[in-house]
């Protein structure tokens, strides 16, 4: 028997999670009017995320089996594991700092800010980076943003600063 890899056990993981997620589906209300199902869109999602999990599951197989290998650029330790770790502690830190502050900041200014920050502390300080960091923060989330609030008429969290939904 062949042994398999850790990234075999989470694509299979991942692919039990959308198959519950999926199954879940079934159990959201059907209006009694005739407009489009509130389950077709999570569907939607989900199947996508399902294939992306078994193209993920294929990979996995075909690379093989790990190698038990000790990573020789970890430190031991404490300040070890912070220093392997700092991107995705990051991540989440950065993320905690944007929730607290979205009653304040609001979903536009919010957004762009956390996005922002966060490619600012990933990517680089350099003056030509903070440009690209900038029009990239503005452009998606200013797109996202119009997209849920105009097309799609989403009351996002509005903050202190601008709250778009005042008449």
């Amino acid at each position: 028997m062949t042994r398999l890899n850790r990234d075999t056990y989470v694509a299979i993981l991942l692919l039990l999670f959308c198959g519950v997620f999926i199954w879940a589906t079934f159990d959201i209300r059907q209006p009694d009017y005739g407009v489009l199902m509130p389950s077709t869109w999570p569907r939607v999602i989900l199947s996508a995320l399902t294939l992306l999990c078994f193209i993920f599951l294929i990979q996995s197989i075909k690379a093989g089996p790990d190698e038990e290998v000790a990573d020789p650029s970890r430190e031991p330790g404490f300040v070890g594991f912070l220093k392997y770790w700092r991107n995705p502690i990051l991540c989440f830190v950065m993320f905690f700092l944007f929730l607290l502050t979205l009653p304040i900041l609001g979903m536009l200014i919010g957004g762009i800010s956390f996005v922002f920050l966060l490619m600012t502390l990933l990517g680089g300080w350099q003056p030509k980076q903070l440009l690209i960091h900038a029009v990239i923060s503005v452009c998606a989330v200013g797109a996202m943003w119009s997209l849920f609030t105009f097309g799609l008429e989403v009351m996002l969290p509005e903050g202190v600063i601008y709250n778009p939904y005042m008449n």
